[in-house]
């Protein structure tokens, strides 16, 4: 889903963040070239603040990304990836067994320290066991669901997922909260909208400082919108649902700026992968010139729109090619609020603020991770690749295609292809749609390559893998008996425990 980050200080003191995060390709927003022009407000937005043309996401599925988004580190290293299988991709559906260790150190823990109060609204999909509430985990408040608004299920062999607020569940997608598959028709933006625009002005009104993550997931398959949106855009039921988000972000600024505290809080949008192309065109966004989509570590896969909003500090109309990540959005949230990163344990994030402020621009390295490998690298506008692969012929062969209409010879491969010895090499910049190999044997891939390989060889000399959480499923650890069901009469009956090796196919 795309993700708003909200970070809000009064200005006798500091400064409050947001984040918002959807699930959005590169090409959906008019800033970035969309032909329909159907999102006004985030063109805005990028028009009063800064546009990032070269922001990437830790990892191309939900999950891990917005693990690494709120601690900062690599998906390998925070154990949101899988050893099940080589390269996999893996994410926290109900009956995953893992979550968010405790022992990992969250953007809104941190911020408590310094005074904050942290709101999460949507998914937050890092764990649905107790162990791994939000609330136990730094946030103050909760208004969303623990996983995807997959469903509808029968409640027996696969329980409807719940709807949280705050500790306890208040009920459930297609039952309490619903979503009209035939239409697309669902009322859930409006709501996450209204609990943005509340806590914001109940933060504002007892002068605290707050930060806010707004992580929606409209977009994500299956796509909904409210009826006032429904038919609207040019791009179908996926274009409804960018212009309600696109309005709904809109209001939240206007809504920042009506109660005067808009150049006290730094505003951050993305997304937490590229847009999904396995359900396009209908219910698929756009990446744009890029390779392929989400679940691939191509370029569309993992290159994300961003705009930073802060007036009266970030000068407008500004565009940087500063690499950036979004594990980038915690350590700048904490250099924000005057706090420094934990030293006790490997940050990948750096602090982006001398890039927005000041227009420098920090080298470093970025690295596409797909599960436990090491997929590809970019260091400047070169990209290597050390193994290639889209989906197993099996897979596609039953019409699942990640790069629908791009099949590149030798690139958007079929079975897992390692390059290590030889990587694949393109220049970014020259051509973004990763088409044209650079040739082995010319001068530029040499020099590219050496200054490429001394950067990979520090990163796996210090990479310390952590625990894998994502390698046991089990169907007793659904969303059966959440906390609050008691009181709504929606407590379900729970299987044996059976855990298996979990399945991850991509």
């Amino acid at each position: 889903g795309p993700e708003a980050l909200l970070l809000w200080k009064s200005k006798s003191t500091f400064t409050s963040f947001g984040v918002f995060l959807l699930q959005m390709g590169w090409g959906d927003l008019g800033a970035f070239g969309e032909p329909s022009k159907e999102t006004p407000n985030l063109d805005q937005m990028a028009s009063e603040g800064m546009l990032f043309l070269d922001f990437y996401t830790a990892n191309p599925l939900c999950s891990p990304s917005r693990a690494a988004l709120l601690t900062g580190r690599l998906p390998v290293r925070n154990g949101f990836y899988t050893t099940n299988a080589h390269a996999r991709n893996a994410y926290t559906p109900q009956d995953i067994v893992g979550g968010i260790p405790d022992y990992e150190l969250l953007l809104p823990e941190l911020l408590k320290k310094a005074g904050y109060t942290n709101k999460i609204i949507g998914k937050w999909h890092l764990g649905h066991r107790p162990q791994f509430h939000p609330l136990k985990h730094g946030f103050d408040e909760w208004f969303g669901s623990p996983n995807c608004h997959f469903g509808p299920f029968d409640n027996r062999a696969l329980p409807n997922i719940p709807v949280y607020k705050d500790w306890e569940m208040i009920g459930r997608y297609y039952e309490d909260f619903k979503i009209d598959l035939k239409t697309g028709e669902a009322n859930l933006t409006q709501i996450y909208l209204q609990e943005a625009l509340d806590f914001i002005s109940k933060q504002q009104a007892s002068q605290q400082p707050f930060f806010l993550y707004w992580a929606i997931d409209a977009t994500h398959a299956p796509v909904y919108a409210s009826k006032h949106f429904l038919g609207t855009s040019q791009r179908g039921l996926y274009g409804d649902a960018v212009r309600e988000i696109d309005d709904s972000i809109g209001k939240i600024l206007k809504h920042l700026q009506k109660l005067g505290i808009s150049e006290d809080t730094f505003v951050f949008f993305t997304s937490d992968n590229g847009a999904a192309l396995i359900s396009a065109p209908k219910q698929g966004g756009s990446n744009g010139r890029f390779l392929c989509g989400k679940q691939t570590t191509f370029e569309g896969g993992m290159r994300e729109p961003a705009i930073a909003w802060w007036p009266g500090h970030i000068p407008a109309g500004g565009v940087s090619h500063q690499l950036g990540n979004v594990m980038d959005l915690f350590t700048t949230s904490l250099s924000l609020a005057g706090l420094q990163p934990p030293s006790d344990r490997q940050i990948d994030g750096i602090d982006l603020l001398p890039a927005i402020l000041q227009g420098k621009l920090i080298d470093r390295p970025i690295f596409y991770y797909r599960g436990n490998e090491m997929m590809a690298v970019r260091v400047g506008l070169y990209k290597a690749h050390y193994w290639t692969w889209s989906n197993s012929w099996e897979e596609y062969g039953k019409g699942i295609d990640f790069c629908p209409g791009q099949n590149v010879s030798g690139v958007t491969t079929h079975t897992q292809e390692e390059h290590t010895n030889l990587p694949l090499l393109f220049h970014l910049g020259r051509d973004p749609g990763e088409k044209y190999p650079l040739s082995f044997v010319s001068d530029e891939y040499q020099r590219a390559m050496e200054q490429i390989s001394a950067v990979v060889q520090q990163h796996k000399a210090t990479m310390v893998p952590g625990e894998p959480q994502l390698n046991v499923c089990d169907k007793a650890v659904m969303n059966w008996s959440p906390p609050g069901c008691e009181k709504l009469g929606k407590c379900l009956k729970q299987p044996e425990s059976d855990p298996k090796k979990c399945f991850w196919p991509h």
